[in-house]
């Protein structure tokens, strides 16, 4: 683990590599996403929980809040996964998280976050590193700096847009480990905090999945996923995008409602939860896993933890021009529907 200073020290020798082009032409909704999903996936691969990749993530993350205007600091805990080898031996391994969370308040103290994962996968095995999956070269643009990046263009966009309540955006660690992050800033929040949570839009894996997909979370009250799942895709369908929810065809997921991930914590412990994806829930065990039908490009139907599927050039050569349309049919959808829900200008 680095030192603070050895760290500050790193930071300040690479700054330069790690600041978003100002110069780089923005025109539409959805430019921003599209660029900073590029940017953090080129400059920080291998963001595993605790590593020095996801400290420098957080860092340049924490600098973008910052000079928005918002209030911004990196939130670190201790925790630990297990490796277990080939032979079934079995080591913990202790790791240092760094989150990061920007608020800006609003005229009451209710709030709504805006939460998207920064690590990439951490090899849990042997087999996972023999199947490249995870590691020092994973670019994670799927999973998950496409989040990240729509989740900075909407704090982009929003910062000089008075708000009646407030908002928060949090770039979580430990995802990919148990979704240690989330649970840590539940539990650090106070029962009023959490009572004035009025939503939590949980974005992870916006690009390879078939389909764009809002779902509710299985506590949200009926009213709650009214006013957000169904609102958004009512907002994607006037701009002519498609987007749908979870149609329900595995009984442990009902209909409209998403699982997993950073989102469950905050579901569990009955805080409303709008889950933004791209998967494909009529595929495979039809639980969001299987993201789209398999073919040559992605045999498994997935490019989760792949680090030979989920980057920049394989996507741009398997997909071509997708990681730009859904970070702008994302925005446009979350962006009008942020400024309903936190009644901007009120």
């Amino acid at each position: 683990m680095f030192s603070a200073l050895r760290r500050s020290v790193i930071c300040l020798a690479l700054g330069a590599c790690f600041s978003f082009p100002a110069v780089a032409k923005v025109t539409q909704q959805g430019d921003i996403a599209d660029q900073q999903t590029r940017h953090i996936a080129t400059y920080f691969p291998g963001r595993m929980t605790g590593s020095p990749a996801e400290m420098l993530a957080a860092d340049y993350i924490q600098q973008q809040f910052k000079s928005w205007g918002y209030q911004s600091d990196i939130r670190q805990f201790n925790t630990r996964y297990i490796y277990t080898t080939k032979a079934g031996h079995q080591t913990w391994h202790n790791v240092t998280t760094s989150s990061v969370i920007a608020a800006r308040e609003g005229k009451l103290p209710q709030q709504i976050i805006i939460m998207a994962h920064l690590d990439t996968y951490t090899p849990l095995n042997d087999k996972d590193v023999d199947n490249n999956l995870g590691g020092l070269t994973l670019q994670g643009v799927d999973d998950n700096a496409s989040g990240l990046g729509v989740m900075l263009e909407l704090a982009e966009r929003l910062k000089d847009i008075p708000t009646r309540y407030g908002v928060r955006f949090i770039a979580t660690s430990g995802e990919e480990i148990g979704a240690l992050g989330a649970k840590n800033i539940l539990a650090r929040m106070s029962k009023e905090e959490q009572a004035n949570t009025l939503l939590v839009i949980n974005l992870d894996s916006l690009i390879v999945g078939d389909k764009l997909y809002f779902n509710s979370g299985a506590s949200t009250p009926a009213a709650v996923r009214k006013l957000t799942r169904d609102r958004a895709l009512t907002l994607a369908h006037r701009a002519g995008i498609q987007a749908t929810s979870n149609p329900g065809l595995n009984a442990k997921y009902p209909k409209g409602t998403g699982c997993c991930g950073d989102a469950e914590p905050f579901d569990k412990a009955g805080i409303p939860v709008l889950s933004v994806e791209a998967t494909n829930w009529a595929l495979g065990a039809k639980d969001g896993y299987q993201q789209r039908s398999k073919n040559k490009a992605f045999p498994d139907g997935t490019s989760w933890h792949n680090a030979t599927l989920d980057n920049l050039e394989y996507l741009d050569k398997a997909l071509p021009g997708r990681i730009k349309r859904r970070s702008h049919d994302t925005v446009r959808i979350l962006l009008p529907l942020m400024k309903e829900l936190a009644k901007a200008g009120k």
